[in-house]
């Protein structure tokens, strides 16, 4: 009876013995996982892109605001203006220095100030030089057709183009315009209006 029951006693002895050394091997072989990183970085730089304008072909500025407008410089005529008579003004365009990107431009808006003034109407060309500027301009492009009312503008717009210069020190080669204002017979005498033109310039690839 004595020795059954010491039997039994070792078994159960034996048995919990076995399972500690199961629990103990299980811990031993735990690991922890192995890993490893990798990192990428990217530091993005915005391009620089603007455009400026020269009513004299010379000297640019920029003129971003109706109120900043360039002051274009009619042929004479244009202050005692009569049924008939063509006035022009000539106006150069070009990407400042350190512009980016390469540009279309177009004629986007006209307005007139007052807004209902009749009498005048008006076209845009492109000409090979600012000196080609005039009432018949030489050889003109013309992207804002003769003719058109103060208050509109080429319909599909026609592009030309602007393109950067050789390094971020040097602007990119100007692009002439010709501004070519005609009176017709319903210009009222002593009348005065003040048209404002927006050209758009986007840039391109």
């Amino acid at each position: 009876m004595g020795d059954s029951s010491s039997r039994v006693r070792s078994r159960k002895f034996k048995a919990i013995l076995a399972g500690g050394i199961a629990l103990g091997l299980g811990a031993t072989i735990t690991l922890a996982a192995w890993n490893d990183s990798e990192y990428a970085t990217g530091t993005f730089t915005a391009g620089t892109f603007s455009i400026e304008g020269s009513v004299d072909g010379t000297t640019y500025a920029e003129h971003p605001t109706p109120a900043a407008a360039a002051a274009l410089q009619f042929s004479t005529g244009f202050g005692n203006i009569a049924p008939d008579d063509v006035v022009a003004a000539p106006f150069a365009v070009r990407l400042t220095a350190g512009t980016t990107y390469d540009a279309t431009v177009t004629v986007a808006s006209a307005s007139p100030d007052p807004t209902t003034f009749v009498g005048l109407t008006y076209g845009i060309a492109t000409v090979a030089a600012f000196a080609d500027c005039g009432p018949a301009p030489v050889d003109p492009t013309w992207i804002v057709p003769q003719g058109t009312a103060l208050d509109a503008v080429a319909d599909p717009a026609v592009p030309f183009s602007l393109t950067q210069g050789v390094d971020t020190a040097t602007p990119g080669a100007p692009a002439f315009l010709c501004f070519v204002v005609t009176a017709d017979d319903t210009l009222v005498q002593n009348s005065q209006v003040t048209e404002t033109w927006q050209l758009l310039a986007e840039s391109v690839e």
